[in-house]
């Protein structure tokens, strides 16, 4: 008896992650991707493994599933990485009392502790200490280097599991069964459409009711340290603390919010947040910026990276701050507090996108991609839920 076969369309992180569930439980799996690599989000963001970034509950689980799986990879793969946790920084009695209360509400549940101002200059030689009030750290917290990680799993994907990668390969028409690439059809039990910000080009009329936009983030990197200098955690300033939703569950940040948006009005409507990631050469990913809207213009903005740069002073000095490169990424969001976009287009083709309501793909979709094909999930308003 032939084993079940799939089409996965997109060979970025939601991509891999569904054609990796597939094969390792036997299906003959084939991706289909329009360029010769991936190139979108998936390799223009920090590398970030982020529990802390997501509510408790089902996220959570699907994150530590989530990093599992990278373990395995990192292993098997030979991927480098740094178990390094993240350390949250608090320069006022406000964003000390967020770190109180999520301390407290998350001790039992997660790998948080509270560091005085010395036990938090001791986790990183980077930090400001002028005023530092002290920090959280939390173990959960791990980083890949997406550039790496996303040019060898397909590899590893390929030598290990037998998944059959074509490149260049834009995909223009899919029903069930089949997939077109111009006139080369490719036919398949079944099929997995994981197409990211480019969502509009297979089943527009399906996306046009979704509740779907787009994120457009600016992100730089820094020179690679001298002399063997780490950060020694990802860092984060303040600012992350009104961002994430793994904060807004755990502690009232609505008076932090209030007075950030007093001092700090332009970060805020430009969705800034400041965040540092070192990877095995020693450069640092720092970032990012958030502007929502359909449809976004090509340019970058110099005043928004200025921006970033100025807030990272305040909370790191390092040894070579010199910017090497910009970008900037581009994620499909969604606008109803979903946490991810799942669909039936059709009979046996499934949409997978928005991974973590958006911007999270890295610390999800791996865990999205074994709920999904274990088939632990109920159709509900044309997203997927998982079962209790």
């Amino acid at each position: 008896m032939n084993a079940p076969s799939a089409l996965v369309i997109g060979a970025g992180i939601v991509g891999l992650s569904i054609a990796r569930a597939l094969a390792v439980r036997g299906h003959r799996v084939t991706v289909l991707e329009r360029f010769d690599r991936a190139v979108g989000a998936s390799v223009r963001n920090f590398g970030m493994i982020w529990p802390i970034g997501v509510p408790n509950g089902a996220a959570y689980e699907r994150a530590l599933r989530s990093r599992a799986i990278w373990r395995e990879l990192i292993e098997d793969a030979r991927l480098w990485h740094d178990p390094c946790g993240s350390l949250h920084l608090a320069y006022a009695q406000d964003e000390w009392d967020v770190l109180e209360q999520y301390e407290h509400a998350n001790r039992a549940m997660r790998p948080c502790s509270l560091l005085d101002r010395d036990a938090a200059l001791a986790r990183s030689p980077a930090l400001v200490s002028e005023g530092l009030r002290g920090a959280l750290f939390n173990q959960d917290e791990m980083i890949v280097d997406p550039r790496e990680a996303l040019r060898t799993i397909p590899a590893y994907l390929h030598e290990r599991h037998g998944v059959e990668f074509h490149w260049r390969m834009p995909v223009t028409a899919v029903e069930t069964g089949r997939a077109w690439s111009g006139t080369r059809r490719f036919d398949a039990d079944q099929v997995f459409v994981c197409s990211g910000p480019e969502f509009e080009q297979l089943y527009p009329q399906l996306y046009a009711a979704a509740p779907l936009t787009r994120c457009k983030l600016q992100m730089m990197r820094l020179a690679p340290q001298p002399d063997g200098f780490r950060l020694g955690a990802a860092l984060c300033g303040g600012l992350s603390l009104v961002h994430y939703a793994g904060f807004q569950q755990a502690a009232d940040v609505a008076p932090l919010r209030a007075r950030y948006e007093a001092q700090f009005g332009d970060l805020i409507e430009l969705g800034i947040h400041v965040m540092a990631a070192q990877n095995g050469r020693g450069e640092i990913t720092i970032g990012d910026s958030h502007a929502y809207a359909h449809t976004h213009d090509p340019f970058d903005e110099h005043a928004i990276n200025a921006k970033v740069l100025d807030y990272l002073a305040r909370f790191a000095r390092l040894p070579d701050p010199r910017v090497i490169q910009t970008w900037h990424g581009i994620y499909p969001k969604l606008t109803d507090g979903s946490s991810e976009f799942v669909a039936e287009a059709a009979p046996g083709v499934t949409i997978v996108n928005a991974v973590g309501g958006g911007g999270l793909g890295m610390t999800l979709s791996f865990g999205l991609a074994e709920e999904i094909v274990e088939g632990r999930y109920e159709r509900r308003d044309s997203r997927l839920e998982i079962r209790d």
